[in-house]
């Protein structure tokens, strides 16, 4: 398993556009993705569960994978979060 801390720079936080994107690019990965928040673990392959967790601007989350091919998993989900998710 690999992980990484990350804050999310989405003035909106993780909403539900940003949701969907991220939900789609996770899909994709072969690894089992976590996200962490304090002590909520969602999985961001599901967009309802990803948006219960609440991720605002600022938070500082911890992305994990574990699968195959978790180190490039873990890369794309990272890039993807820094980007700010087309936003």
């Amino acid at each position: 398993m690999v992980s990484q801390k990350i804050k999310v720079i989405n003035k909106s936080g993780l909403h539900l556009r940003p949701a969907g994107e991220l939900t789609k690019i996770a899909g994709k990965c072969l690894s089992d993705i976590t996200l962490v928040k304090g002590e909520k673990r969602v999985n961001p392959k599901s967009v309802l569960i990803l948006m219960s967790a609440g991720i605002m601007c600022g938070d500082e989350i911890i992305v994990e994978c574990d699968g195959p091919t978790e180190e490039e998993d873990l890369k794309t989900i990272v890039a993807a979060i820094e980007s700010g998710l087309g936003e």
